[in-house]
């Protein structure tokens, strides 16, 4: 079982960065994929959410700034960042969650990824 986070880096505040992340060793399109970000000194918290069917949940501090895209023949979820701020500087994780009829919304998920860390300049 495999989570591969890529696409972090440096930007300017105002710009956009897309975040990837490759599944290996499971039923990719039986779970959930979340985004999830944890700053220094911060607990871990979601970001994004998407079921396989495509229903999504956002965090309220990014809702329409960050889109969560899933490619079911690929393996691959996406978040793309726009209009990125400092406070979204944090390492970000991708992770998945067995559906059980629910998408859930702590960090409870049973697989995660590396992280990849994300640092916004102002």
């Amino acid at each position: 079982v495999q989570l591969q986070a890529s696409g972090g880096g440096l930007v300017q505040a105002g710009g956009s960065l897309r975040l990837s992340c490759a599944a290996s060793g499971f039923t990719f399109s039986r779970y959930v994929m979340g985004w999830f970000r944890q700053a220094p000194g911060k607990q871990r918290e979601l970001v994004a959410a998407i079921t396989s069917g495509g229903s999504t949940n956002y965090a309220d501090s990014v809702k329409g700034r960050f889109t969560i895209s899933r490619d079911n023949a690929k393996n691959t979820v996406y978040l793309q960042m726009n209009s990125l701020k400092p406070e979204d500087t944090a390492v970000y994780y991708c992770a998945a969650d067995y559906y059980r009829g629910y998408v859930r919304l702590d960090d409870g998920y049973d697989k995660w990824g590396q992280g990849t860390l994300v640092t916004v300049s102002s």
